[in-house]
């Protein structure tokens, strides 16, 4: 129809008529904003690749026209979703790829030391004081002082720092924090040397920059009732 016509014909170029030039002004948007939003999303960094206008041309109008799709209407968002978090990911792994290697040296060179336990999860920690209560479970809160840094020495975070315990569920956290709370017994003191994948993996957050290890340290000291 006259409406699809002028959508096919818009990132080509076209005129004429009222559903043709509705058309034409939707595909416009598609091939001026949309079209280089999405290049950049799946493609970041890289200019010379470039989303296939065919197949986006195929699945729009597909689904105009109410035809049989490649792919179920409800997997298509979820799908895109994971196809740009992934090229995202791979970009940022490609810039910070010095950062990751000295991050994993530190690891390998850390587990080395006595006192060092490593599990197989890749958490690391060392018990400076053992602690004699009970181990929180998934669903308790808990009282903690905590001191938080890269493995360079730059402090992000401190509760130590800010003269108050931070009281939080014991799954609200990093997931590096959880694994290690729920060996912990009330009253310890652990340093913890958690790998990126552990912590917040290719987020930034402030300091922190992507695929950053963290060490904290760690005193255990209660379990809140809720």
């Amino acid at each position: 129809n006259d409406f699809i016509r002028g959508l096919k014909e818009a990132l080509k170029g076209g005129k004429e008529k009222s559903a043709y030039i509705q058309g034409l002004s939707i595909g416009t948007q598609i091939a001026e904003s949309m079209l280089p939003q999405f290049n950049e999303q799946l493609f970041p960094g890289d200019s010379t690749k470039k989303v296939n206008e065919d197949q986006l041309l195929a699945g729009l109008l597909g689904t105009l026209k109410n035809e049989k799709l490649a792919i179920d209407k409800a997997e298509a968002g979820p799908f895109v979703e994971n196809k740009i978090k992934e090229a995202q990911e791979s970009h940022l792994r490609e810039q910070y790829k010095d950062s990751i290697a000295a991050g994993d040296a530190f690891m390998a060179d850390n587990a080395k030391r006595e006192g060092v336990v490593t599990l197989p999860s890749g958490l690391q920690y060392e018990i400076v004081k053992e602690g004699s209560g009970a181990v929180p479970t998934d669903t308790d809160q808990v009282k903690v002082h905590y001191h938080g840094t890269l493995i360079n020495g730059t402090v992000f975070d401190s509760s130590v720092d800010r003269g108050e315990p931070a009281v939080f569920g014991v799954t609200q956290v990093i997931p590096g924090w959880t694994e290690a709370l729920k060996l912990m017994p009330v009253g310890s003191k652990w340093k913890l040397y958690i790998p990126y994948n552990l912590a917040y993996g290719a987020q930034e957050r402030q300091v922190i920059k992507p695929f950053s290890n963290l060490i904290f340290d760690v005193e255990l000291i209660d379990i809140e009732k809720k």
